[in-house]
C-alpha cells in the first residue's frame, strides 16, 4: 500500500504542475479585445457625454420629472448662463426674472421655448435659451457580468464608474477589474470603451462619469478561474494519497 501511494503521488503532482504551467502560459497569452459588432465603434479614452436626444431615446420617456436637475443657458446674458435648476416635487422650476414654471412632462426643447417666450421683450430683446438634462433620479444604468448583483439601477446625483460598480455590490469572485467595458449611445452612434478600475482607484486617471442608459459590463478573470480549477483538481488528486500515506 505504501509503495503504491508513493508511485501515485508524483503522478498527481505532475498533473497539477502541468496544469499550473498551462495556466501561466494562458495568462501570458491572453489579450483584451472588444468590438467587432456591426454599428459599434470602439474608442480609446473617455466616451463623450450623451446628447439630450440620447437621454430621451427610451421608449418609456415621459418628459422631465420631479427631482430632475436641468442646466439652463441664456446666450449672451452672463447672469442667466449655466444656471442649474432642480425640478421640485410639484414639477416646477424657479428661474430668475420668470418665477415658477410648471415643466413636468415637457422636453428640454419645450422648456427652452417657454423660457424664451417669457424672457422676450421686457427682460431680454432676443433671448436664445438652451436647456439640458444634467441628471435624473428617474434615469437608470445597467451593470452586468462579473459583479455580485447585476441589474438595472437608478442614477442618483452624479454617477461615476466606481460608484456604479459599487451599487452592484462590487466585483464577483472572478471579476476582472482591468476589463470593464462601458457602452453608450452618443448622437445616435453606439460607442464602447475599456476601463481599468485598479488604475482609477490609484488615481492614474479620473473616475469617468456614468450617464442614464449606459451599460457597464465587468469581464471575467479567466486566469483566476483556471487557477481555482487547477487547485481543485490538485486537491482531488493529492488528498486521497495523503490519507493513504499517513495511515
Amino acid at each position: 500500500m505504501r509503495t503504491k501511494a508513493h508511485t501515485r503521488a508524483p503522478k498527481a503532482l505532475f498533473l497539477a504542475g502541468a496544469a499550473l504551467s498551462a495556466l501561466t502560459l494562458s495568462a501570458c497569452a491572453s489579450t483584451s479585445q472588444i468590438g467587432g459588432a456591426p454599428g459599434l465603434e470602439v474608442r480609446q479614452g473617455d466616451l463623450p457625454p450623451p446628447t439630450a436626444a440620447d437621454l430621451y431615446a427610451t421608449a418609456d420617456f415621459v418628459g422631465v420629472r420631479p427631482f430632475d436637475i436641468l442646466i439652463v443657458d441664456v446666450f449672451g446674458v452672463a447672469e442667466l448662463s449655466q444656471r442649474k435648476v432642480r425640478v421640485d416635487a410639484s414639477g416646477e422650476i424657479a428661474f430668475p426674472l420668470v418665477g415658477n414654471m410648471q415643466v413636468a412632462g415637457m422636453t428640454t426643447s419645450q422648456i427652452s421655448a417657454m423660457l424664451q417666450e417669457k424672457l422676450k421683450g421686457e427682460f431680454v430683446r432676443e433671448p436664445y435659451v438652451t436647456t439640458n438634462l444634467e441628471s435624473s433620479e428617474n434615469s437608470t444604468f445597467t451593470v452586468y457580468g462579473q459583479v455580485r448583483q447585476p441589474g438595472v439601477f437608478p442614477i442618483v446625483g452624479e454617477g461615476t464608474l466606481l460608484k456604479a460598480v459599487a451599487t452592484a455590490r462590487g466585483l464577483a469572485e472572478y471579476g476582472n477589474s482591468k476589463e470593464v467595458v462601458v457602452f453608450r449611445t452618443v448622437g445616435g452612434e453606439k460607442l464602447a470603451t475599456l476601463y481599468n478600475l485598479e488604475a482609477i482607484s490609484r488615481g492614474a486617471y479620473n473616475d469617468p462619469r456614468i450617464y442614464p442608459n449606459d451599460t457597464i459590463v465587468v469581464g471575467d478573470s479567466k486566469a483566476r478561474r483556471l487557477f481555482d480549477d487547477v487547485v481543485g483538481v490538485a486537491t482531488i488528486l493529492v488528498t486521497p494519497l495523503t490519507l493513504v500515506l499517513t495511515q
